[in-house]
């Protein structure tokens, strides 16, 4: 018998790991945050997206501010963001001086436990300022109360320094505005060993700012010196987003523990805002469920009449906030709420309110029963133009054109909470990414050419056009979007010309029929690299100017610049990496709804003059 060469010859075993007592660790509480961050506060991210973690971090701060007011201590709160450092000062209580460390770096240490102290609170619980304290290079912490203050000074939640005195020993306190009254004063850098090379987005700092003055009326809050205040609440905020949109006047209920406002437009679809002690739930909950539940009772017992719930729900914008004492979210980062027992009440105040309402405005009411009777004879139409498509799309049901499906989907729990459809433009791109993707979670639909421009039509027009219907079935919406199967839609079109027109004929057919998925944080762009710069021993993948001239002075002037033009020249082999865990998505996100019409309106509407003017006067030469 041949003997074995040494190649062929079995390899030892690894020696296995001993797991004995010596592998057991106990991390403090705030090395274990900082060890698994996103138990605490979902994902990282660099600031261009809302719901990164630095927003979060900014949030639990301010919200212990929120808490202060609530229960009826300071009405104002200062916020100034700078060089990448938050400071907030708010005037309420101010922590306990004595126990001023424990509670921002001992988990479980605090009075959010204590419904005396704090019976609405929109904090973590405990463990908000903890996070923050873990996860930021540097923060600092004063409190004051009745002329003695104490502070703390943290690096990467370690105690450097701390000391307590009375205000008039110490100038330098002392000789800032305000700083002598009650109160707490937060200052905290996010670690970029944690976040990277972050930037705050100050418009989505506004927006949340905005916020907190809608549902906490009578309390001021400024940003970088700007001054949010407002007097009426939802009222307010229903009246920024709709503008002049609105159907009828303003519904508006504020009771003990719930607050809520409407109106109807003449957008398809349903928007809503909604709120839990003054936390945005941007995947509502059973406080939602119950609000629309209740909203649809109200109104019919008002007309006496079955209304469908879809005829009276279309063209709904609404905003409901609650305030509930022991709040079960579904998530460490508050999107839905969870409480079952809420359902009764909600349902019943809502119910009774709308009604009431009703009855106090009948002009507004008969506004509302014209546009449930206007939107009942759209759904007989729609529906016979829905049954026409349906029939001609049985040939394809199991094969919906240009579709590479994935295994997971939105319904699919935790999986698929990460499944993504990518919309590309033609073969060449959508052939670089099937190649490229994870089959698991990335579905890819490949566009023949251009969209139709869908703006100004009505919603008949898309069921009619097939490229469109088949995406339609491909994203899950033909009926509505509670069909949704993936939990994003990327945009995914060349960098040139063609590309952003496609891109902006996809927007507007979103924002035109299906714009609770852009306002629910369901659309995103996606990024690919400009540039690839490489030597012999290194390549950089660069996403504009300014990165491509960073890589060409770090590897030296021989090296080779290629352009992409499209996303078909990039090498299926180097594309995995630009939609992998790394790719970068720029969320379509909206500043107010009563913006969208206009936007639309100018850019895809039949103004080719006034357009043309613009982009004549703004052209810029691509130098690249």
């Amino acid at each position: 018998m041949r003997g074995k060469t040494k190649a062929e010859l079995p390899k030892a075993p690894k020696a296995k790991e001993a797991y004995d007592e010596s592998k057991i660790k106990t991390l403090s509480s705030l090395e274990h945050i900082r060890l698994r961050t996103g138990m605490y506060i979902g994902r990282l991210g660099d600031g261009s997206n809302p719901d990164d973690g630095i927003y979060v971090l900014l949030k639990e701060v301010i919200d212990n501010g929120i808490d202060e007011f609530i229960m009826g201590n300071g009405k104002h709160i200062e916020v100034v963001i700078k060089d990448g450092t938050a400071k907030i000062r708010d005037y309420g209580r101010g922590i306990p001086l004595g126990k001023l460390v424990e509670c921002v770096s001992i988990i479980n240490t605090g009075a959010k436990y204590n419904d005396d102290v704090f019976q609405f609170s929109v904090g973590l619980n405990g463990v908000g300022t903890k996070a923050v304290n873990a996860l930021s290079s540097y923060f600092r912490v004063v409190s004051i109360r009745d002329g003695v203050f104490a502070e703390a000074i943290f690096e990467r939640g370690v105690l450097k320094t701390e000391r307590k005195a009375r205000i008039k020993d110490n100038p330098k306190e002392k000789s800032k505005a305000g700083a002598q009254k009650n109160g707490t004063y937060v200052e905290f850098t996010p670690d970029k060993e944690i976040f990277g090379n972050y930037d705050f987005n100050h418009e989505f700092v506004e927006k949340r700012i905005q916020n907190y003055a809608y549902l906490n009326t009578g309390l001021t809050l400024s940003y970088n010196g700007k001054p949010f205040v407002s007097k009426r609440g939802l009222y307010d905020l229903l009246g920024e987003e709709c503008g002049d949109a609105g159907l009828y006047p303003l519904g508006y209920y504020k009771g003990n523990h719930i607050e809520f406002a409407f109106t109807h437009t003449n957008n398809y679809g349903e928007i809503y805002f909604s709120f839990v002690n003054g936390q945005f739930t941007g995947d509502g909950g059973s406080h939602l469920s119950a609000f629309k539940e209740g909203f649809l009772k109200g109104i019919q017992t008002f007309f006496k009449k079955d209304y469908r719930s879809e005829d009276i729900r279309e063209g709904t914008i609404a905003a409901v906030a609650v305030k509930l004492k022991n709040p079960i979210f579904e998530s460490q980062t508050k999107n839905k709420l969870g409480n079952t027992d809420i359902r009764s009440w909600i349902v019943q105040e809502v119910k009774d309110a709308t009604e009431d309402w009703l009855h106090k405005n009948s002009a507004a009411a008969k506004k509302l029963e014209q546009k449930i009777l206007a939107n009942e004879s759209l759904r007989t139409e729609l529906n016979q133009v829905k049954k026409e498509a349906r029939e001609a799309a049985k040939k394809i049901a199991l094969n919906i054109p240009k579709l590479k499906d994935c295994k997971y989907h939105l319904e699919d729990g935790k999986q698929g909470e990460e499944s993504t459809i990518f919309i590309t433009e033609g073969d060449s791109a959508s052939g670089s990414m099937v190649s490229s993707r994870d089959v698991m979670t990335q579905a890819i639909f490949g566009l023949r050419g251009k969209v139709e421009n869908v703006y100004g039509k009505k919603r008949v027009a898309i069921y009619k056009n097939e490229q469109l219907y088949n995406m339609m079935m491909a994203l899950g919406i033909e009926n509505d979007v509670s069909g949704l199967r993936y939990a994003r839609i990327v945009l995914a079109t060349d960098a040139d010309f063609d590309g952003f027109h496609i891109r902006n004929l996809l927007l507007t057919f979103f924002l035109s029929y299906f714009e609770e998925l852009v306002t629910g944080g369901r659309v995103f762009i996606l990024e690919t690299p400009l540039f690839r710069v490489r030597n012999k021993k290194e390549t950089r993948y660069c996403y504009n100017v300014t990165e491509r001239d960073e890589a060409v002075s770090a590897l030296g002037s021989p090296a080779e610049i290629t352009r992409f033009k499209g996303l078909g020249e990039i090498n299926p082999k180097e594309f995995g990496q630009f939609i992998g865990k790394d790719m970068r998505l720029v969320p379509v996100s909206v500043n107010t709804l009563k913006q969208v019409p206009q936007v639309l309106n100018f850019y895809m509407g039949k103004n080719t003059p006034e357009r043309r003017e613009y982009i004549m006067k703004n052209l810029i030469e691509d130098v690249s």
